[in-house]
């Protein structure tokens, strides 16, 4: 049988579409990104557009402290009452988990508010030391107030809720409270998920003595997010060296200079054409339906041929889980079945170009989270590494794209002269941060 696996010929069609990585100048695309951050940070135009989270980090968790968090951002609401020990180790002493409300139908806003008390209440009654505030994850498009509230301005996984847009969570949950006729905690702060990475970072990961580094928030999951605490946020008078802020860096929509025809295309097929154009090419929820978008073209275009190559054009699409399948297991469900044992060459042809799609998505997120760490700190103190905590099963799975990412990171952050610093994946980071939140200022 002729062979058809031509790693020339495939490199050839992602660079006349446009999405190879070789296009990508690794100077170049930091010097755009550092850029961009700062033209957030200034109030000036910017894909970045760099959102304070009003929210310091503690820059020593305090032992002994109970506090309560939430961590409500998918079809799950989980709960729990937390006691920092003698190291500042989060310790979850209670916990509940139950449906999020609005998931099972429609509610109106005091029913919805109603049941995030309904698991906080019990947790306040079981204290038995006082509780210290209640940190709120709470994984929805809300704009963070000056007083650490959030107001809800869209939902997302089929939440049913519509009263509740344009509300104040943290003053609806305190009034719910309230109306149980419960002792309210003084403090309820609203965080998103890539802040409470952050924030869990600073019981989770290593320290020196008294001292530590700066620490990064980075989400690679469904979807593409860092944080970091900047000293100087300019559109808001903010200057403060010694206690800086937490900035959400919205990096997913970066809007990077390396999108092809073919992601133009796949863009404007999506939900939200023109935005979030750096998740579009690496989160979990997208670079399944990219790569397909992708594949489809090179069978269309000849590139790859196999007997049943129309079953797979008329696929809808193909999520990322089963492609990562695929791409460990080639013979897996319900990709790998349309290839019989004498089309190996289309295997490899489809395996190639998607190493071709994780490669550049791999250097774009790496650039990102590198620029966040340069801007937290410099990193230069080998004893003080800029830490990084890690949420996101996109990150922590997807084959190829931990190796790559870290990879092209450590060449970035020692390019001019070595950059220290630790990455760690945290196992429940939005709940620890959530509560390590209840504890900033």
């Amino acid at each position: 049988m002729k062979k058809t696996f031509d790693p020339l010929a495939l490199s050839e069609f992602a660079r006349h579409y446009g999405f190879h990585y070789d296009r990508i100048d690794l100077s170049v695309l930091m010097k755009d990104v550092l850029e961009e951050m700062d033209k957030g940070l200034n109030g000036a135009d910017s894909s970045l557009p760099m959102i304070p989270a009003y929210l310091s980090p503690v820059s020593k968790i305090t032992p002994g402290k109970t506090v309560i968090a939430l961590d409500a951002g998918g079809t799950n609401l989980r709960a729990a009452l937390v006691k920092f020990d003698d190291n500042g180790k989060a310790v979850t002493e209670e916990v509940i988990k139950t449906q999020m409300p609005g998931t099972a139908g429609r509610l109106d806003a005091q029913a919805f508010f109603d049941g995030f008390a309904d698991v906080t209440v019990p947790l306040i009654k079981a204290a038995k030391d006082k509780i210290e505030g209640i940190g709120f994850c709470f994984s929805y498009n809300m704009d963070i107030t000056k007083d650490t509230d959030g107001i809800l301005r869209a939902f997302s996984k089929e939440i049913d809720a519509p009263e509740v847009l344009g509300m104040a969570i943290g003053k609806g949950l305190r009034e719910a409270l309230l109306r149980r006729n419960v002792k309210v905690p003084e403090r309820i702060l609203l965080l998103n998920d890539t802040v409470a990475a952050l924030l869990s970072g600073l019981s989770e990961l290593p320290t020196l003595g008294n001292e530590a580094g700066p620490t990064v928030g980075f989400i690679l999951g469904t979807g593409f997010n860092t944080a970091y605490a900047e000293k100087c946020i300019p559109k808001i008078g903010f200057n403060s060296p010694e206690n800086p802020q937490i900035m959400v860096c919205e990096s997913g929509n970066y809007s990077h200079k390396y999108m092809g025809k073919l992601d133009r295309e796949f863009d404007s097929m999506t939900k939200t054409p023109g935005t979030y154009t750096l998740e579009k090419t690496v989160s979990g929820a997208y670079l399944g339906p990219l790569s397909y978008h992708i594949l489809c073209r090179a069978i269309q275009d000849g590139l790859v041929s196999f007997n049943r190559a129309e079953e797979f054009l008329s696929m809808s699409t193909i999520q990322t889980k089963d492609l990562n399948s695929f791409l460990y297991d080639p013979v897996s469900r319900p990709i790998g079945e349309l290839f019989g044992k004498d089309e190996r060459d289309a295997i490899s042809s489809i395996l190639y170009l998607c190493s071709i799609i994780t490669e550049r998505g791999s250097i774009l997120s790496a650039a990102m989270l590198a620029a966040a760490a340069i801007k937290a700190g410099d990193g230069y103190d080998p004893l003080l590494p800029v830490r990084i905590a890690v949420e996101g099963t996109t990150y922590e799975l997807y084959k190829g794209l931990r190796s790559a990412l870290e990879s092209y990171l450590h060449i970035i952050m020692n390019r001019d002269k070595p950059r220290s610093y630790v990455i760690t994946l945290v196992e429940q980071a939005s709940l620890l941060g959530a509560a390590v939140a209840a504890l900033s200022g």
